[in-house]
């Protein structure tokens, strides 16, 4: 398991699942995304962006957004691995924090992030959260962290050298019954007499 920038290929497939998660598809470009892929399948398992701020007359903010794990790889270190990239790609490109706007901040301060006032962001991010919640995340909630102090937990680094899809359909749908259809197993009869041999 691994994590890649997107090819403009996987243009078509991003928009796809962005779109089934109910995520945030604002200002596209498949050039801001990291994929996390299985190195033996080439499955793709999750996958997030960055997206860059250019206000006029301010410095340039970092927001990661749009990170999604497809239902068989989650719980299993796919969106962290997604987070550290786009951190690392944050910092490369000179950005000493980052910010996300999230409906689940939880997830996000097991790496260091934290919650801020929405008086504390940038203006322009201050406008985006308005957006998000109008939108996409209506319990949105701003969080920041110091690119330098991104930490991963060694479970979510364990469990992501360990990956592999979960085949959930068949642990999560029962065995059909004849109750189910309303059919009493012990008075039914099943016997169908076609008259003949």
């Amino acid at each position: 398991m691994y994590v890649r920038d997107a090819k403009n290929r996987e243009e078509v497939w991003l928009l796809d699942h962005i779109e089934a998660m109910g995520l945030d598809e604002t200002a596209f470009r498949s050039r801001d995304y990291v994929v996390a892929i299985d190195e033996e399948t080439g499955e793709k398992a999750g996958f997030g962006r960055i997206r860059i701020h250019k206000p006029e007359d301010a410095p340039e903010i970092c927001e990661l957004t749009s990170i999604g794990v497809l239902d068989a790889w989650r719980e299993q270190g796919v969106g962290a691995h997604v987070v550290e990239r786009l951190v690392e790609q944050a910092g490369d490109q000179g950005f000493e924090e980052v910010y996300a706007l999230v409906g689940e901040p939880r997830y996000l301060t097991q790496f260091g992030f934290d919650l801020v006032d929405r008086s504390a962001l940038p203006e322009k991010l201050q406008d985006r959260l308005e957006s998000k919640r109008e939108g996409v995340e209506p319990d949105a909630v701003p969080a920041v962290l110091p690119v330098d102090e991104f930490e991963m937990p060694d479970r979510l680094r364990e469990r992501f050298k360990h990956a592999e899809p979960r085949d959930d359909r068949e642990t999560d749908e029962p065995e059909e019954s004849p109750e189910d259809f309303g059919i009493d197993p012990d008075s039914a009869t099943y016997k169908y007499d076609t008259g003949g041999q």
